[in-house]
């Protein structure tokens, strides 16, 4: 039996000896997006087909379709662009873009962009695709709607409450008391911290204001959350969504967009309380 001498700079397994530096990846400071590629994967829960969600130039988040298409496909309203981690709505003259998932995916009535032969062939794909995720049980499509704020005049906790953050109304995703931080920690998970510390908001009632272009609305007080009385550095820690301890880091990347989306007295009708909630204590940050 001839024996088997490991090469120089290898253990006996082949393992080598000595392993490159690892490569410190960090975000610029002056990046307009902290999101990272890992961050941005999702699932529709309608079709369990692929997305990637980006934050738009004002902020609210889109799921684009993750492939790039041919310009040429896509009518000009249709097509979207990146740019340092920022989605914007036209192309930027490129023969290749990007188009919204809501475009494509099956559970949606055809968009009038998709009419073109290529668009529609990717259409069906993604329908056979949810087909076989379904048929499968890799998948089950979400039949039920969104859960919504109570009754008027309940006074339990809002599923998804209204904040108010350097004046404006945001919508946010959850229970104030669960909103989590989205940085990276040192072990690339999320960070487990939650927002609410020992200076929280406290619970008002304002008049329902119109978004810009909107016709008047009825004269309606809704229950706002409101962080205005807070110092400036702490109501910038809740919009970027970082907990006490991230929200000095500059280096510390997102792993998941804020949950904030900017508030609509129309679309998001259905979340307005007239009444206040009852107050309850905010549960201490995991650790």
């Amino acid at each position: 039996m001839r024996p088997h001498n490991p090469p120089a700079g290898r253990h006996w397994d082949g393992s080598p000896r000595h392993l490159p530096p690892r490569r410190s990846l960090q975000i610029a400071t002056h990046s307009p997006s902290r999101l990272l590629r890992a961050g941005q994967t999702g699932r529709c829960r309608h079709c369990g087909n692929r997305i990637d969600w980006y934050p738009r130039s004002d902020g609210r988040p889109i799921a684009l379709h993750p492939a790039e298409v041919p310009t040429t496909s896509v009518s000009a309203t249709g097509r979207w662009h990146l740019s340092s981690g920022v989605a914007y709505p036209h192309d930027d003259g490129s023969r290749w873009c990007r188009i919204p998932h809501a475009a494509l995916c099956p559970h949606q009535p055809p968009d009038p962009h998709t009419a073109s032969t290529p668009l529609a062939t990717l259409r069906r794909e993604l329908s056979l695709r949810t087909r076989r995720l379904i048929d499968t049980g890799a998948f089950t499509p979400d039949t039920h709607p969104p859960a919504t704020a109570g009754p008027a005049g309940h006074n339990e906790r809002p599923t998804r409450p209204v904040v108010r953050i350097l004046l404006i109304n945001y919508l946010a995703e959850s229970p104030i008391d669960t909103l989590r931080c989205v940085a990276q920690t040192i072990h690339r998970d999320r960070c487990t911290h939650l927002l609410p510390d020992q200076t929280p908001g406290r619970w008002i009632l304002l008049p329902t204001q119109p978004a810009s272009g909107q016709l008047t609305l009825p004269d309606t007080s809704m229950a706002v959350y409101d962080l205005s009385h807070l110092p400036y550095a702490d109501q910038l820690r809740w919009r970027a969504q970082r907990c006490t301890i991230h929200a000095a880091s500059t280096a510390a990347a997102d792993l998941a967009l804020a949950g904030w989306e900017p508030f609509d007295p129309l679309l998001h009708a259905d979340h307005i309380r007239t009444t206040l909630p009852t107050p309850t204590r905010h549960h201490p940050s995991a650790r």
